[in-house]
C-alpha cells in the first residue's frame, strides 16, 4: 500500500496549481474565464495555437449547430451564446506519445474550446470560458496536458 504522502502531495500540488486558474468542469475538463469579449477569445485561442507552430485543423461552431438543430430535437433552452472549438495536432508530441502507447491515436486532435453561456445562463456576467479535455495522466501524454494547460492560460491573457 502507498504512503499517504506519495499520495496526497501530488493532489494538493497539483490542486494548488489548478486552482489559481482554473475551474474544473469535471474530473476531466480544465477550463479558464477570460475578461476579453467573445471574438477576442476566439482569436487569443487561435493565436496560442499558432504561436507554438500548430495549425488549426478544424473550427466547429458548435453554438451554432445547437441553435440551428434545436427545434428538430425538441429543445427548449439555448445553451451557448456562442461556442466553438479547436482541432489541432503535434506531430512531434503526437509522434512521441503514440510511440509510447499506440492507442493514444484515441486523443488525437487535440481540442480547445471557447464559450460564452446565453444571456439565461450566466452567472457572472459576460465571462468568457477557455478550456480542454485532459488526457489520462502518466507516460507521455503528460506533455499533451501541458501544452494544452499553456495554451488556454495564454489565450485567456491574450495569447
Amino acid at each position: 500500500m502507498p504512503k499517504l504522502s506519495s499520495i496526497l502531495v501530488p493532489l494538493l500540488l497539483s490542486s494548488l496549481f489548478f486552482s489559481t486558474n482554473a475551474r474544473a468542469a469535471g474530473e476531466d475538463v480544465s477550463t479558464v474565464v477570460t475578461d476579453q469579449n467573445f471574438e477576442e477569445a476566439v482569436e487569443s485561442v487561435q493565436s496560442a495555437i499558432a504561436n507554438r507552430g500548430f495549425k488549426v485543423d478544424y473550427n466547429g461552431r458548435i453554438g451554432e449547430m445547437l441553435d440551428r438543430t434545436a427545434e428538430d430535437v425538441g429543445a427548449t433552452q439555448r445553451v451557448y451564446e456562442n461556442a466553438e472549438i479547436f482541432t489541432f495536432c503535434s506531430a512531434v508530441v503526437s509522434r512521441d506519445v503514440m510511440e509510447h502507447d499506440a492507442s493514444d491515436i484515441a486523443y488525437c486532435p487535440y481540442v480547445v474550446f471557447v464559450y460564452e453561456l446565453d444571456e439565461s445562463r450566466k452567472k457572472l456576467g459576460d465571462e468568457v470560458t477557455i478550456g480542454f479535455r485532459h488526457l489520462p495522466e502518466g507516460g507521455a501524454r503528460d506533455q499533451v496536458n501541458t501544452l494544452l494547460t499553456e495554451i488556454i492560460e495564454s489565450a485567456a491573457d491574450g495569447f
